[in-house]
């Protein structure tokens, strides 16, 4: 089974400072039937204006991972953690017992569009804790790279959280495979581009819920430019 949450239903603020697309409900909006899927609890694409950014606030008991698809994002925390969040990054945070952060692009011409992702913990109260790697091109390139993961296996990021997320660029007419064990679900989130999974179509924005398949098969779209996507593997 697949449900779509087509892009263009998702809640929508344009700040200003910060246009942002909610896939599940979060701050002033809400939809009582997308408060989230499985642990995945939010999904946010944003575009942040240049010289602009979100100040110090506050997070606690939450898995929060980052997906920068262009510019840079400045990150400071109250762990003493400080970096730029480029392209091909993925950065973790761990609010646990709670932790403070703030973002920013401090580029003079050019907006930062990237994807905020959270999820439920396992265990609440955890030591907060941070991670960011950088994953090439070539290890999306045609095949699902995986980026976080409860181990940190082969070189992804460590969630505190039963799931796993992968990602793909697909050019024009490839596809990947993922087999889906029973009792698993999946999401998958179009970053950009459009894809099939299993005869469906999404584009840009798009996301889909997927229960009680087996095996999946994604395929970038013929004719059109690469398509990014994000995997989820959830219980």
């Amino acid at each position: 089974m697949i449900k779509v949450r087509p892009a263009d239903q998702r809640g929508h603020f344009d700040h200003g400072w910060l246009n942002t697309y909610h896939t599940f409900s979060f701050a002033d909006y809400y939809d009582p039937e997308n408060m989230g899927f499985r642990s995945l609890r939010v999904i946010n694409e944003d575009w942040v204006h240049p010289g602009h950014g979100f100040g110090t606030h506050p997070h606690r008991d939450m898995e929060i991972v980052t997906y920068v698809l262009e510019g840079g994002l400045s990150h400071k925390d109250g762990m003493g953690s400080g970096s730029t969040i480029l392209p091909g990054d993925v950065q973790r945070m761990s609010a646990g017992t709670g932790v403070l952060h703030s973002e920013f692009n401090h580029s003079k011409d050019e907006s930062v569009h990237l994807l905020q992702i959270w999820l439920l913990p396992q265990e609440r109260g955890i030591t907060p804790s941070y991670e960011q790697k950088n994953f090439s091109r070539d290890e999306k390139l045609n095949r699902l790279r995986l980026l976080a993961s409860p181990d940190g296996r082969g070189g992804s990021v460590a969630i505190h959280q039963d799931a796993e997320l992968y990602t793909s660029v697909l050019e024009s007419g490839k596809e990947v495979e993922y087999e889906l064990k029973p009792g698993r679900h999946a999401w998958l989130q179009v970053a950009r581009g459009s894809v099939e999974v299993n005869g469906r179509q999404l584009k840009q924005g798009d996301g889909a819920a997927i229960s009680e398949e087996t095996k999946l098969t994604i395929t970038g779209q013929a004719g059109s430019e690469d398509a990014e996507i994000l995997l989820f593997n959830l219980a």
